[in-house]
């Protein structure tokens, strides 16, 4: 395996870290703010949005450009917002900081993937893309707690400032270990919004979409999920643990089993066993009281597993179905992704005010069903794009 991948990987896991940790630090920033919690809370709608809108936008305009140049920029930029928001004097400047790191990483993100497809083997293409995103799935298996662990004694603002040296640390790696030359095809924005139009890529980043909604009605309220499991605060930290390993397996089997089977099976049966698995939370509320908390910690691993053997097996589907737009496809996707996130910590939110914790379970569960007929309708375009052969003659 390539060892630049990893270097790759160093960008993801600080914009993982910083992604995740915003969570556990939200009372320190209401605090620090003077804003409400909720108000708090806007920096997570707001980073998700902009990444949304940023990345394929930001993406499209460099498309052309030299990689090398675009990731150690894009690092540059986000290690710059981090530490803007370690110093940040308001909330209204913080807010700015979180957006300038949300661009800097949507760009980063789907760069680094098409980076990683450019520099590895063909036959490789899963394993490189998993590599990248591993750099998430340890963040949230590690990078995050160790963050949370941080701001336990040198405040939210100290976590920011370890993010910001990952960044600058990243960003000095790429510029020496990625090779210059690299560049996508030089297209005008309008040519590369085309991929928009190809048949298959809105059933794809609608799966993407309703994937993510579904896992983070759940992710993002884990925490009073498991104190209604009967779990004590001081437990928190070993559940993100638990299901943070197993999403850096799930995240590493993914990419494998993408490219031995074939990256469409290991998609629909991440849908059907995470559907099973978001539906067991909400059933496992039913059993004797002695047994919710242990059962609750049991399937952590093994959703984690299945949650996060996603990502890289649907990056690969979007690299098939467009090959020749991969770092903008791989942007949409990624922004597909974080719109997921934003509506499923809606949609949780709401499930919350009108029934307990453990009923997000079921509620979450509809999402990668719903998602499911997508890959159905996606193979019928495909199919029906075809030119009909063999009638002639």
């Amino acid at each position: 395996m390539n060892k630049r991948l990893f270097w790759l990987a160093l960008g993801t896991f600080a914009i993982g870290a910083e992604g995740f940790v915003i969570s556990s630090l939200l009372p320190q920033i209401s605090e620090d703010t003077g804003v409400t919690v909720v108000e708090a809370g806007y920096l997570v709608v707001a980073f998700a949005l902009t990444y949304a809108i940023g990345s394929p936008i930001l993406t499209a305009l460099t498309g052309a450009r030299d990689r090398r140049r675009v990731l150690t920029a894009s690092a540059l930029a986000f290690a710059i917002g981090a530490l803007g928001a370690s110093l940040a004097p308001t909330y209204a400047v913080l807010m700015i900081a979180r957006m300038t790191i949300a661009c800097a990483a949507g760009l980063y993100a789907a760069t680094a993937q098409a980076t990683a497809v450019a520099i590895s083997h063909a036959d490789h293409r899963a394993r490189a893309i998993s590599i990248i995103i591993g750099g998430t799935s340890l963040a949230v298996a590690f990078g995050a707690p160790l963050g949370a662990f941080i701001a336990s004694f040198a405040g939210w603002r100290g976590t920011y400032m370890v993010i910001a040296g990952a960044g600058f640390t990243a960003a000095a790696a790429l510029w020496v270990m990625v090779p210059a030359g690299l560049r996508g095809d030089r297209l005008s924005l309008k040519a590369r919004l085309k991929v928009l139009s190809q048949p298959r890529i809105l059933p794809t980043l609608m799966t993407t979409l309703l994937y993510m909604t579904g896992g983070f009605a759940v992710l993002t309220y884990i925490a009073p999920m498991a104190i209604e499991a009967g779990l004590g605060r001081e437990m928190l930290p070993t559940v993100l643990l638990i299901y943070g390993i197993g999403a850096a397996i799930g995240n590493y089997a993914g990419g494998q089993m993408a490219d031995r089977w074939g990256a469409q099976r290991i998609v629909v049966a991440a849908l059907i066993v995470n559907t099973g698995m978001l539906f067991l939370f909400s059933v496992i509320a039913h059993l004797p009281a002695s047994w919710v908390g242990p059962t609750f910690i049991a399937m952590l691993l093994p959703w984690g597993i299945t949650s996060w053997s996603f990502p890289p097996a649907q990056a690969s589907r979007i690299l098939a179905i467009a090959p020749g737009s991969a770092p903008l496809a791989l942007s949409l996707n990624g922004s597909a992704l974080y719109l997921g996130v934003a509506l499923g910590s809606l949609i949780g939110g709401l499930a919350l005010r009108f029934g307990s914790a453990m009923d997000l379970g079921w509620v979450a569960a509809l999402f990668p069903l719903a998602a499911l007929p997508l890959i159905w309708l996606g193979e019928r375009s495909r199919i029906q794009a075809q030119p009909i052969g063999g009638l002639s003659g």
